[in-house]
């Protein structure tokens, strides 16, 4: 796993999509690592070209995606549309920067490495110059269950996702504070972003759905980004994805068939330090993971440790069927955290040197 330091190798980064939800989550995470304003260019579209972005105690000012030119850029993290990857991710591969995008252009791309570092880093090579990162449900849940995987194997899931609004971006927030203010108020809500109320309300994902399977996008996503991440077509993957009235952190119920039984003690001992993992688990204190405490996080909260109440436990209290409950701030290790740590391992992967941290400054002061 990386750690703070890791961040000097980042060398010149640009931030496509800088003004949004995910870009100022990258933002807030490179400025916490301690990344100089002077190594950071501020994208975003020609509309948002000349604004100015807070950054450690002074701004950045914001240039035109469409006319820059990434020659210099050692990283390029991409916070934008999968169209605006699509257009500009191949401009910056092709002018020499690491590239680790966000959206979903190219995850289903079986050239282009789709990476949780926590669960499969050893797929980035040194060639990988274009890196995709995970949906934010995907990594939230794998991360979570990694530990298990490893120690005793996985063959299906059972997963319902409780997803917050910010994963449909910074209007979105805005729709549920305005919403609540006005329910609050004994006014009508005005859906926009969805088309359902998102205030005090909980409804199907936003995604399209699929006429013949009756599976939306976002459970798509889970299932194809599994069994990519871990290479295994086989795995059962069963997502239920939800929206909720909470402005950030995503939380997911699960229920595992593990490939080989175990018992509580066991399951418990599998997260002795896991990485990118928080145990939350006090039956006596009924204290287990919530949104607002993973919220503002890096860890991925787990808890409600129990064996499937369906289940018959054989005299040592084995049992291939285990349920838990998590929560992940979707913003940061479902996005930008994610993306910032596999940029990181990628250039630490190339041997690279520190370049001088002159280069592509936009400091505005």
């Amino acid at each position: 796993m990386t750690s703070h330091s890791d961040s000097l190798l980042l060398g010149s980064i640009a931030i496509v999509g800088a003004t949004g939800a995910v870009g100022r989550e990258t933002l807030s995470i490179l400025e916490s690592r301690d990344v100089a304003a002077t190594r950071i260019t501020a994208l975003a579209s020609p509309r948002s070209a000349g604004t100015t972005l807070p950054y450690a105690g002074a701004s950045l000012r914001v240039q035109s995606l469409d006319a820059f030119d990434f020659r210099g850029i050692d990283v390029a993290i991409f916070c934008a549309t999968s169209a605006v990857a699509r257009t500009h991710a191949p401009r910056a591969v092709d002018a020499g920067a690491l590239v680790v995008d966000n959206s979903s252009a190219f995850r289903s791309d079986a050239r282009i490495p789709l990476i949780v570092p926590e669960v499969n880093a050893d797929s980035i090579t040194p060639a990988d110059r274009l890196i995709a990162n995970p949906n934010c449900s995907t990594i939230i849940l794998l991360v979570a269950i990694e530990p298990l995987r490893r120690r005793f194997g996985i063959r299906d899931i059972v997963v319902s996702t409780y997803q917050a609004v910010s994963g449909a971006g910074a209007a979105a927030l805005e729709e549920l504070r305005s919403q609540a203010a006005d329910v609050l108020a004994s006014k009508a809500p005005t859906p926009r972003v969805f088309k359902e109320p998102c205030a005090f309300n909980v409804f199907s994902h936003n995604s399209s759905v699929d006429p013949e399977s009756g599976v939306n996008v976002e459970e798509r996503k889970m299932i194809d980004e599994t069994r990519k991440i871990w290479g295994d077509s086989r795995v059962r993957i069963t997502p239920t994805c939800v929206r909720v009235p909470v402005f950030r952190t995503h939380s997911e119920s699960v229920t595992l068939s593990l490939a080989t039984p175990a018992n509580l003690d066991e399951i418990r001992h599998a997260f002795t330090n896991a990485r990118g993992i928080r145990i939350v688990d006090d039956r006596a204190a009924n204290k287990f993971p919530t949104s607002i405490e993973a919220s503002g996080g890096d860890d991925v909260l787990v808890g409600r440790l129990r064996p499937d109440p369906a289940a018959t436990l054989d005299p040592s209290g084995r049992t291939t069927r285990w349920c838990l409950f998590i929560a992940g701030d979707q913003l940061r290790k479902g996005a930008a955290q994610n993306a910032v740590q596999i940029a990181e391992l990628a250039r630490i992967r190339f041997g690279v040197r520190i370049p001088d941290a002159s280069r592509n400054a936009t400091l505005a002061v």
